[in-house]
């Protein structure tokens, strides 16, 4: 038998290996903080349930409703930013039967809603009518009014027997930045800016993924997922597009004014189509009447939206020819089949205090207004003058006003009914609200104004799923689409009724969401509740904060001066800052104190910056 001491011995060996194990399996565990903290760094590529194609309005409100139901969602954007084209509109959304009509004492139903769509639109799909006349309270009114959206106006535009169109308080910007915000608190929604999607991935019949570019590095990447969806918007800004397409009932206008967002450019119809997906009803545009050259733009055909109510519209012969205050459904077609779509928009100083403009980021429209050339806008202290800067004939000027001041006199528009004696109460809503003025106090001022371009009313064909369709009216597998680029599934028909556009890209954006996941079988997780914290409010103690140290790193006149891809918004922005000599603080509070190791922008907090410039 062996001795205490000898068996001791024997397992010195054992113990001190057995030590070892130990120490060096706590010297790993003390360790997992960190490798931790690197994975979230350089994360490991994981398949999303959901790729969203575009951070638009339709986008947002896709990758909202799958986020909120657990699933896993990308959103990849070719700008930098969130929103598309909804950012700079008027935030109009048309909704059927909400508290805000019954407060009113409005009488609104889905089957009357239903009449007005089929009427007004003449070419509108019935089954998607339906379903937007039925669920429009539910998917829009209900949905975003929790996030904080109230809405600061109600108003029946032409084609609706009720008013119901729903105005946002703050506009557009305010409505799309509720749907991003309640998106950035969403843990399970990752953002991929800066990249363009240059086709689609299809393994056997079913749509897997996109190949994309990083536009700000040239380089290319892969992205999987369950399933895409498209939200690439209209073809508004391509007027090849536009010119293919044209209504054959229309003439093409001489000169056509972009004002559609900047990548509507029919990106999303391409993807789809080159995977089998079709299109349809593509000649069903809606496009403004009065649209003039942005001054910052010169010679890229872009313009903006310009009106005043008061004013009257004189064609190159000095004569009336629609009613300025329809809808565009009767001054386009009135406009652009004259010998000329250029015209004179004709107001006095009273006139000038309701010029508005519309679809421009700048800060300060009246800005705008005061760079548009000399050879657009004119001026004058009598109608004669005005006529001979016009090159307008004299006596045929004359005669046109004084004609109209007789009928604001007579409380009767005898030429276009755009106001007339014994009208119904709903008769005197108008597309915008409008009371009867003469043109008679100088100066007079003369707007040269075009066509412009707006919504795309056709598009890629959808079942009212939003699954895409083949030639055959079967789905491609994986594959949907939403918004603008489906033709707002043909809710309009040819027509728009206004509010009809925000509207159903938030519609079709939540329906597309609910099909993927009914589609992929998916169950919603019991974390999928959880949020990130909810936006930060940063107080300066200080005014302002040195823009010395920023400028250490950053020289922004030799960033705005030279040319990189990806970074329009980018310019744009800091452009104004330089313009009004801003601190870096003003935008970029969370950085102060400066913290190198800890530097990166906080879209939370950007998220509030935005209505320094819209």
């Amino acid at each position: 038998m062996q001795s205490l001491e000898s068996k001791i011995s024997l397992k010195k060996p054992i113990f001190f290996i057995t030590f070892l194990l130990l120490f060096i399996y706590l010297l790993v565990d003390w360790n997992i903080p960190s490798t931790k903290a690197n994975s979230l760094q350089q994360p490991k590529t994981i398949h999303p349930d959901l790729l969203v194609v575009g951070a638009g309005i339709s986008g947002l409100s896709t990758a909202l409703e799958a986020a909120q139901k657990g699933a896993q969602v990308t959103v990849v954007d070719l700008w930098s930013v969130f929103g598309g084209h909804g950012v700079v509109s008027g935030g109009v959304l048309s909704i059927v039967n909400t508290p805000s009509q019954i407060l009113e004492g409005i009488k609104d139903s889905p089957e009357l809603a239903y009449q007005d769509f089929i009427k007004w639109g003449e070419d509108a799909n019935p089954g998607w009518v339906q379903l937007y006349v039925n669920q429009s309270k539910e998917l829009i009114y209900d949905w975003v009014t929790p996030m904080g959206v109230t809405f600061s106006s109600l108003w029946r535009a032409p084609g609706n027997s009720v008013p119901r169109v729903h105005r946002t308080s703050g506009e557009g910007l305010a409505l799309v930045s509720a749907i991003y915000k309640e998106c950035l608190q969403q843990p399970n929604i990752k953002f991929i800016w800066n990249h363009k999607v240059t086709g689609l991935i299809t393994s056997s019949t079913r749509v897997t993924g996109v190949h994309a570019l990083n536009i700000r590095n040239n380089k290319k990447v892969t992205l999987q997922a369950s399933a895409i969806i498209l939200a690439t918007g209209g073809f508004q800004s391509n007027l090849q597009m536009i010119r293919q397409f044209w209504p054959d009932h229309l003439q093409f206008p001489e000169k056509f004014l972009i004002s559609a967002g900047l990548n509507a450019l029919g990106s999303g119809h391409a993807l789809a189509q080159n995977v089998g997906g079709t299109i349809h009803k593509m000649d069903h545009q809606w496009n403004y009447s009065t649209g003039t050259p942005d001054p910052r733009h010169p010679g890229n055909n872009r313009g903006f939206f310009a009106h005043s109510s008061t004013a009257i519209w004189i064609n190159l012969e000095g004569k009336r020819f629609t009613n300025e205050s329809g809808s565009s459904k009767m001054t386009f077609p009135a406009v652009v089949n004259q010998k000329s779509s250029r015209f004179w928009t004709i107001f006095d100083k009273f006139g000038r205090k309701e010029l508005e403009i519309r679809g421009t980021s700048s800060d300060d429209p009246e800005e705008m207004i005061s760079k548009l050339s000399p050879d657009l806008f004119k001026h004058a202290d009598s109608i004669e003058q005005l006529a001979i800067e016009t090159n307008l004939d004299i006596n045929q000027l004359k005669t046109t006003i004084n004609r109209f001041n007789n009928f604001v006199e007579n409380g009767e528009d005898k030429d276009f009914k755009r106001f007339r004696k014994n009208t119904t109460a709903a008769q005197k809503i108008p597309l915008r609200p409008y009371t009867p003025q003469k043109i008679e106090s100088s100066p007079f001022y003369a707007l040269l104004t075009f066509p412009i371009t707006r919504k795309s009313m056709g598009g890629v064909s959808i079942d009212l799923s939003c699954r895409v369709l083949d030639q055959h009216k079967n789905p491609i597998l994986g594959l949907y689409a939403v918004g603008e680029l489906t033709g707002f599934g043909g809710i309009n028909g040819k027509a728009g009724l206004e509010g009809t556009f925000l509207g159903p890209s938030i519609v079709t954006g939540r329906i597309a969401a609910r099909t993927v996941l009914k589609d992929l079988n998916f169950q919603t997780p019991r974390s999928s509740s959880q949020k990130n914290p909810g936006n930060l409010i940063l107080k300066s103690s200080q005014k302002t904060k040195n823009n010395q140290t920023c400028l250490k790193c950053h020289s922004l006149p030799n960033l705005l001066t030279s040319n990189r891809p990806g970074y329009d918004h980018f310019k744009l922005v800091h452009q104004l800052v330089l313009k009004h000599q801003q601190q870096c603080s003003t935008c970029h509070l969370e950085f102060f104190p400066v913290r190198m190791d800890f530097h990166q922008i906080n879209p939370s907090i950007q998220l509030q910056n935005c209505t320094l410039c819209h």
